[in-house]
Formats: structure tokens, sequence, C-alpha cells
């Protein structure tokens, strides 16, 4: 285009031609030494190395890995054709590669929908010092990966759950001695043990204070309930409480297998699905991490009764049910509230229920005028709605869990390992 500025200009002023046509000439030189020496050679080798599998909610690292075979100094521009599900079409990295020189290039994605993500090209674009012409490759076609429920979590929690950090991200450090009838050793007292469990024929015979010491409860079945219907659609951090859910199931299966315990799982809305029996086998993680990447669901409203049906019919040894729903008023409790009871009455029943931290924020903000005044008004009252919730269950016997979604995975394993504690499954 400024050629052409030029050589109207020229038009004008024929005096210019001559000078015009010169630099024409010039720039036409160089764009010839710049496509041989872009197209010479061999260029640039790149490649994309992608983990087996992403993990739901999470920063997934996606390396880069490129090659300079020119010898100069090469400007690149990185295309990364992006699963549609990012709907991203301005992604670029620029960066620069000496002459024969290797750079790996990293950055993350966070898949926020369970399923496969496709990716397309790596487009890489390469310019010499010169710079007026670029030269396009392209590597690693159609490549997919399957996005899997939170995996990283598993790992994370699996190392705060059987260490002394537990403290930190909020968890009880509780005494785990069982009150269980499964005789372990024969200890000397300290303060602290129960005198109820002092063993007076030993203590005779040492001449000091000696207890018996029990083994918590093992194999225990513990099955994880999701409720797949609408009420678990809302998004939080572009997360749905469903996904919160699966999540949160895979990291607390895992926890109860290391604890000796056998880890189950079931989901539902009309009826129940993606039912995995409660067992303790060296295959059940993998069982269960497959179940919860197939869960699907077109968010129908749930049928408790169906729920209820089905536990009396199928699950006959005493379990805990960690069931993870919501409720946002107390009237949808209520209808479901005879159910509830009815599960309790043969199994421990945890019910689980999220927190609108959307509405925590409305409460926070000062109110300037009448509108502002009411949307503050109506958020306290949808609050202190979930906390007689709470107090309703706790009414009939039920125990659960009040907690913010991206609280959800450390508050159910606390709630575990606290009822393991208390020797109440």
């Amino acid at each position: 285009m400024a050629f052409v500025a030029l050589f109207i200009l020229a038009y004008l002023f024929p005096g210019l031609l001559s000078i015009v046509s010169a630099l024409f000439l010039v720039a036409l030189g160089l764009v010839v030494i710049d496509l041989i020496l872009l197209f010479k050679q061999k260029g640039i080798s790149a490649s994309r190395i992608l983990p087996k599998k992403l993990s739901n909610g999470d920063d997934n690292p996606i390396e880069i890995k490129l090659q300079n075979n020119y010898n100069f100094t090469a400007d690149l521009l990185l295309i990364d054709e992006m699963p549609f599900q990012y709907q991203k079409r301005d992604f670029e990295i620029y960066t620069q590669l000496n002459k024969l020189d290797e750079k790996k290039i990293t950055y993350t994605l966070r898949p926020l929908e369970r399923g496969e993500y496709y990716f397309g090209n790596l487009n890489v674009y390469a310019n010499s010092p010169i710079g007026l012409v670029t030269r396009r490759f392209q590597f690693a076609k159609d490549a997919m990966v399957p996005n899997y429920p939170s995996f990283l979590q598993l790992r994370k929690y699996m190392l705060l759950a059987f260490s002394n950090k537990l403290f930190e991200y909020g968890l009880k450090k509780i005494r785990r001695i069982g009150h269980t009838m499964e005789f372990e050793q024969i200890k000397d007292y300290v303060n602290g043990d129960d005198i109820r469990n002092i063993n007076w024929k030993a203590t005779a015979k040492r001449n000091q204070l000696m207890v018996n010491q029990f083994q918590d409860e093992r194999s225990q079945p513990i099955y994880s309930v999701i409720d797949k219907g609408r009420a678990m659609k809302m998004p939080f951090e572009g997360l749905s409480l469903l996904d919160y859910a699966i999540n949160a199931t895979l990291v607390i299966s895992n926890v109860a297998l290391k604890k000796q315990d056998k880890a189950g799982m079931f989901t539902f809305s009309r009826k129940v699905e993606n039912k995995v029996v409660a067992e303790r086998r060296p295959s059940q993680m993998n069982k269960i991490l497959e179940t919860l990447y197939n869960v699907d669901t077109d968010f129908s409203e749930s049928d408790f009764s169906r729920l209820y049906i089905d536990v009396k019919r199928s699950i006959t040894q005493r379990a805990l049910l960690l069931l993870y729903t919501n409720f946002e008023t107390l009237d949808a409790l209520h209808r479901q509230l005879p159910y509830l009871q009815a599960m309790a009455k043969n199994h421990l029943l945890v019910v689980i229920f999220f927190e609108n931290t959307e509405l925590h924020k409305l409460t926070n903000v000062e109110a300037h005028n009448t509108f502002e005044i009411f949307q503050k008004t109506i958020a306290e009252k949808f609050i202190y709605e979930k906390k007689l919730i709470v107090n309703e269950l706790q009414k009939h016997g039920i125990q659960s869990i009040l907690t913010a979604p991206e609280h959800l995975t450390i508050n159910t394993i606390n709630k575990y390992l606290e009822i393991k504690a208390r020797g109440l499954i």
C-alpha cells in the first residue's frame, strides 16, 4: 500500500518516479532474499505435548516444544487451535528463538465440562530479521483428550487426609481411637484415655493402669449419592454444582478406600443411575472414575421417592450416605423430608447442600438506594433460610453440611473423618 501511494505521488510529481522505482526494486530484492531465507531451509519444528486426560475445574498444563533450524534468530507467532468448548479465537503467543535453539512454552487450560476435548492444528508463523515475509508451519493435527473429574484434587486431598497439615485447611484434629468390639491391644494408660476401657486384670499383673484399645470400624459401606436434577445446574465460577459434587465424590471415595472402608456411588433424578456397588477392590477407584466421567443429565426434576425405594431395596447393610443435593427454600426441603427421614432410619444420612456465594457478596455491599436495600434484604432472607434448613434437618436427626461450592471437598472429608472418629458408622 505504501508503494501504491508513492507511485500515485510520483504521477503527480514526475521527478519522484526514479526514486520511487529504485525503492521498489530494493524492496522487491529484500522480499526475494526473505523468501530464500525462510523457504530454503527446513525451518521450524514444533510439537504439542498433551496430558493423557484433563482434570475438570483445574489448571492443566499444555506444553509446546519449539526448535529453530534456521541460521538466524526467528520471530515466532504461535496460534494453537483450542477445543470448541472454550470458544477462544484470539489465542496467540509471541516468542523469539535464537538460531539452532530449542524452547518449551507452557500454558494452562481450565476445562469446565466433562467430555472429549478436540485440539486442532498448532500453527507457527515464522519471520526472519528482515520481516517482510511470513512462513506458516502446521503441526499436531486432530488431537483428542478426555476431560475427567478432578483427579488433581484427589491427589492433593489424599495427602492432606493422611498428614498433619489438615488443620491448615480447617479440618478438625480428632482422636481416632474406636469404641467398637474389635480388640487391638492392651497398652499403658495415658491422660485422655477412656477410664471405661481399663483392663483391671492386666492392671493388677503390671501394678500400673492398663487399658484396652480397640480398632476403628472397617469395611463400612460409604455411598456418595449425587442429585443430578435441575437444582444442581446452578454454576459457580463456571463449574456446575453437579460437577463440584462429582469432584468431591472422587476424592471422598479414595479417602474411604484408604481408610479400609468400602466406597460406592450412584446418581439420581427421575430414576437411579450410574450405580457402583460399595466394594474395596484395587480396581474400585478406576470404576468410580469412569462412572463419574460418564454421568450425563438433562437436569430434570429429581424424584426422591424413587431414591428411597432403590436405597431400601439395594443397600441392606447400614451405610453412610453422602447425599449431594441443593435446597434453596424450606418448602423445598419439606417436600422431600419424609423420604430423607425414611432413609435415615436404616442408614447414617448426611445431606450436603450449597451456600449461594453470590448472595453473600450482595449482603457485604453497602446499599445506596431503595432498590439496593431491597436486594440486600432478599439476599439476607435466603441466607437465613439456608440456616433454617440446617436446623430442620438437625431437628429430625439428620446430619448436614452447608458449604460454599469451592469448599465442598474439604468439608466432606472433614465430616467423614469426624463420623469415623465418633464411631457413628
